[in-house]
């Protein structure tokens, strides 16, 4: 367990060596540096899973460090080249989407050096085993939840507009079409479009909200696929001053996000487990380094939390959702 004075000091140590593009001392740890390289540090998702990967890699002797890619494809391969050029005993990846995953491999391959993928996927390439969520399965319920809510509201004849992460992410077309299965099977068929993020930020999601608000007076539902940028959406419901006219599902989480389930204001939370989803994907790094075979595929559940059950799930999503950020 991690206490939120311990986190604090090792996100910010973390987030200082992503900025500074600085190892940490893996010759003194002994076994060498295992690298986490993420589309984006300040995506609390993301900082999550290099906790996970860290605790793991110092448990194990390594050192441990975390590249930023800033969402940017060649500051992801300039990364990667760095990492090799050190040296490093194995990568932990987590891609800007799948179809710039390869060219890393390729690198990776090259110089003999392991991949581990935590999460987003790959269109091709060698790795040593891929961590993730089944986004199709955790999307499906945030569906099947929101679309009940409408259903007990009456709104079930209006539109869901969806903000979605980007579609050239596997994950990302898996949320979309988990989703809309479901609120079609509920029988809820109309669509107020889908805005593809790029910054990944509450102040892009807010405009988007805007938009699609003022594009569609009917729209009574909306899905956001990752957890920050859904407080953007509720901001701008809010100024429209349409607070329970359009319900709101998410996908991730983050500790803000309590509250505004345990009030309804957000009706459901399609949650993975981001620190042991890291956790996970270290520990395959370590058996494959140490001459293991990990499994090749490794699922971590997807948590679909509402107003009802949040209070009993909220002990497990403390560690393996906010990694004890969240006292």
């Amino acid at each position: 367990m991690i206490n939120r004075r311990t986190f604090t000091q090792m996100a910010t140590a973390t987030l200082t060596v992503a900025t500074l593009g600085l190892a940490a001392p893996a010759a003194a740890q002994g076994k060498g540096e295992l690298v986490y390289m993420t589309p984006g540090l300040d995506l609390a998702f993301w900082r999550y899973v290099s906790e996970g990967v860290k605790s793991v890699a110092e448990e194990n002797g390594y050192g441990f460090s975390a590249l930023d890619s800033t969402n940017d494809p060649q500051t992801q391969l300039q990364n990667a080249q760095d990492a090799i050029a050190r040296g490093v005993a194995g990568i932990v990846l987590s891609p800007t989407d799948s179809s710039t995953a390869p060219a890393v491999l390729t690198l990776a391959q090259n110089a003999g050096i392991p991949v581990v993928i935590a999460d987003i996927g790959t269109d091709s390439g060698e790795f040593v085993s891929v961590i993730g969520s089944n986004n199709y399965e955790g999307a499906n319920g945030v569906g099947a939840a929101l679309a009940a809510a409408m259903q007990e509201e009456g709104k079930a004849d209006g539109t869901i507009g969806i903000v979605g992460i980007s579609q050239a992410r596997l994950n990302g077309q898996a949320r979309t079409k988990g989703f809309k299965d479901a609120v079609n099977e509920a029988g809820i068929t109309g669509e107020a479009g889908l805005q593809q993020m790029q910054a990944y930020t509450a102040d892009e999601t807010f405009k988007f909200t805007q938009d699609m608000i003022t594009a569609n007076p009917g729209m009574t539902g909306m899905f956001v696929q990752t957890d920050g940028p859904t407080l953007g959406a509720l901001r701008a419901i809010k100024a429209a001053r349409m607070d329970g006219d359009i319900l709101v599902g998410a996908f991730d989480g983050i500790p803000e996000f309590v509250p505004l389930l345990q009030s309804g204001e957000l009706v459901v939370s399609g949650m993975q487990q981001p620190y042991l989803m890291g956790v996970r994907s270290a520990e395959a790094m370590v058996e494959h380094l140490s001459g293991g075979t990990p499994e090749k595929e490794i699922t971590v559940p997807i948590l679909i939390v509402t107003k009802d059950n949040i209070e009993e799930m909220l002990p497990t999503i403390k560690e393996t959702v906010f990694a004890n950020e969240m006292e």
